[in-house]
């Protein structure tokens, strides 16, 4: 057993977590929410869960955290129907029971003295933001400035509605925002190509990279980027951290089977002082750093 391993004993649990909640949206998109008072207590914006979907499912399936309350005990995820394995737990009822394995994996990590955090989620990668989002509102002796933007293709899972938070530098028209967002005092903003109201026209990097233009050498200097989304989206993240220069973390999402560690199914090239090596997404991500993950073009 590695290092890295070792150094997870003890902070993973596995739990049999009782369904609480389970909302559907459209675009086969589902929050649900479960009793996993262990993982609720222990878990930091990155992490995910390793779950059970139902019966006849023998595999289970790594899933974001998108919220927790560690008073009261429970976590909620989202996510989007693919595969027979999501079909099955998107048909699970309040009430029954599923194994909860968790938390799991390296999360993101702010710096105070970059206190303008940019937040990038696109599609399935939205939940992770969001948990961040609240940890750092809910950060009392902070002074983080977040901004929440958000891509998908699919209606958002959550009626959107235009932001009471005035946001200087974003194009003209983009007023959609996630209320809860808005409700806690963060500003969000929301992109499409699908043509939504209120949404920006494009994808969200550009929408992004539209934001960071408009900003002075000193408000950059206070920027870092968090983002979580399908490999392009992280590609073009990485790029716009190298054009402004900003520091820049990624949440990786890959297959895993284990996901702690042992099969190394999750395994990608990660590049670092010492060149490049192989790093499980499980336990030594999800988060990485941008830059060593998908490095400049040589």
């Amino acid at each position: 057993m590695s290092g890295a391993d070792r150094a997870h004993r003890g902070t993973i649990f596995v739990e049999d977590a009782e369904v609480l909640a389970h909302e559907a949206f459209e675009g086969g998109q589902y929050v649900i929410r479960l009793q996993s008072p262990k993982c609720a207590a222990a878990a930091q914006p990155g992490s995910f869960v390793h779950l059970t979907c139902g019966p006849g499912i023998p595999m289970r399936r790594p899933l974001s955290i998108m919220r927790t309350s560690a008073r009261e005990g429970w976590i909620d995820i989202l996510y989007k129907v693919v595969g027979q394995g999501l079909a099955s737990l998107a048909e699970r009822k309040p009430g029954e029971r599923l194994s909860s394995m968790g938390p799991i994996g390296k999360g993101f990590t702010a710096h105070p003295e970059r206190p303008r955090t940019l937040l990038i989620g696109g599609g399935v990668g939205i939940p992770p933001m969001v948990f961040l989002a609240e940890a750092l509102a809910a950060d009392a002796d902070g002074r983080w400035k977040p901004l929440v933007l958000m891509g998908s293709e699919i209606p958002f899972p959550f009626r959107s509605r235009p932001s009471t938070i005035l946001v200087p530098g974003i194009p003209d028209g983009t007023i959609a925002c996630m209320p809860l967002l808005d409700g806690w005092g963060v500003p969000s903003r929301l992109a499409s190509l699908a043509g939504f109201p209120g949404c920006f026209h494009g994808y969200v990097t550009q929408l992004a990279d539209a934001w960071l233009g408009s900003l002075d050498a000193a408000a950059l200097a206070e920027v870092e980027i968090f983002a979580c989304g399908p490999t392009p989206m992280l590609r073009a993240c990485a790029e716009l951290a190298r054009k402004f220069a900003l520091p820049c973390q990624v949440s990786l999402e890959e297959y895993m089977a284990c996901a702690v560690g042992g099969c190394a199914g999750c395994a990608v090239m990660v590049h670092g002082p010492e060149g490049p090596a192989m790093k499980r997404v499980c336990v030594d991500g999800p988060v990485f750093d941008a830059e060593r993950v998908f490095p400049a073009a040589a």
